[in-house]
């Protein structure tokens, strides 16, 4: 497989995770869509769900990370090459910013109808419930070790799960934001966040205030730190067990 065909495969992967993901926070929050107030347990099964899809419709191809995280996590315990880093980061982030401008062309006039700006930005970024930079983090990191260590989980080849793997990744995503979420909105992903808050701040999107980059740099350097320790557990508890 062609470097060019695995970045376009994570691009349209991540695309399609931040279709799903922003696509269902627009859905049940802004103001007069059909779906409004549809909860918490909606917002978490469509994310899970677009992990799922992303991941079935691109996995073939490049292993469908979908996240930074992932792909620095892997590359530092010897899965990827460090030389395909690059691309698949820029793949993603670009894949994110164009799966929220689709959400944004969905919406468009449900964003025009809505006045609370939080709820307009928390289409397209995290957020904490609480302000505490160092909870935060921690609660970044947590979230993104665990993804990752399930992820190694999932796919160790004993496990023997074949095709169902991206579905187990859905139901990983699923049940990380039903348990760890709440507090900061389980970014566990640096594409994730950062490209939808860019494309928040480009579109032309009316009232929609500032896009809060002073919380920007936790859902980047959380998701990459928890990432990296979840990885090196997971290889941790292998030397043990193998």
């Amino acid at each position: 497989m062609t470097n060019v065909a695995m970045y376009s495969a994570e691009f349209l992967g991540t695309l399609i995770l931040i279709l799903f993901g922003g696509g269902v926070v627009a859905n049940v929050s802004l103001e007069k869509s059909g779906a409004k107030g549809g909860g918490y347990i909606v917002i978490t099964t469509a994310w899970g769900l677009g992990v799922a899809m992303g991941a079935y419709v691109t996995g073939w191809v490049s292993g469908a990370h979908l996240n930074p995280a992932l792909t620095i996590a892997f590359a530092a315990i010897g899965d990827i090459s460090w030389s395909l880093v690059p691309g698949y980061i820029i793949a993603q982030m670009l894949g994110a910013m164009v799966g929220a401008t689709l959400v944004y062309l969905a919406f468009r006039d449900h964003f025009a109808a809505t006045e609370d700006q939080g709820t307009k930005l928390g289409v397209f970024s995290t957020a904490p419930a609480i302000e505490n930079t160092i909870s935060n983090l921690i609660t970044e990191i947590i979230g993104t070790a665990i993804l990752v260590l399930g992820i190694l989980g999932i796919n160790y080849p004993t496990n023997e799960v074949g095709a169902l793997s991206a579905l187990l990744a859905g139901f990983l995503v699923w049940a990380i934001g039903l348990s760890l979420g709440g507090p900061t909105g389980y970014a566990i992903n640096p594409a994730r966040d950062l490209g939808p808050r860019i494309a928040h701040a480009l579109l032309p999107i009316p009232g929609k205030g500032d896009s809060n980059w002073e919380y920007s740099w936790i859902p980047v350097v959380g998701p990459i730190i928890g990432g990296l320790i979840g990885a090196f557990i997971y290889q941790f508890f292998l030397s043990i067990w193998a």
